[in-house]
């Protein structure tokens, strides 16, 4: 079925937070909003047409969601590549509590939920 079929599908964003490296709160919502915002942008250049539609939904529905480690992470990123989902790892510049260049998160999205949910269905909210 293509998306310009009647049926309509849910669709979202998620933000992969780190929680192994002990950010603070501020600092995780940061990074968040750098995957956010970073991963929204990829999705406008590689597929307009759902990053279009998840705008229109007018929630422009974001989770957060925990990773414990770096590995997860990456294993999530891998993942998401492979299912062809637009995905940002972002790395830190490292000019407050983090080394620079440290991976603090993962944009996944906007994309179909039955997609998104197979690449971080499985985790927890932060």
């Amino acid at each position: 079925m293509t998306l310009s079929s009647s049926k309509t599908y849910e669709y979202k964003m998620v933000m992969v937070i780190r929680t192994d490296l002990k950010m603070s709160k501020g600092k995780m919502i940061v990074q968040a909003c750098h995957a956010a915002v970073e991963s929204s942008e990829v999705a406008k250049r590689e597929n307009r047409e759902i990053w279009e539609k998840w705008k229109r939904i007018g929630n422009s529905k974001k989770v957060a969601l925990r990773a414990e480690t770096l590995n997860e992470l990456l294993d999530l990123y891998d993942k998401a590549l492979q299912l062809k989902v637009p995905c940002v790892l972002i790395k830190d510049a490292g000019l407050t509590e983090l080394p620079p260049g440290t991976t603090t998160a993962l944009g996944i999205g906007p994309d179909r939920s039955e997609i998104v949910d197979k690449i971080t269905g499985h985790l927890q909210l932060v």
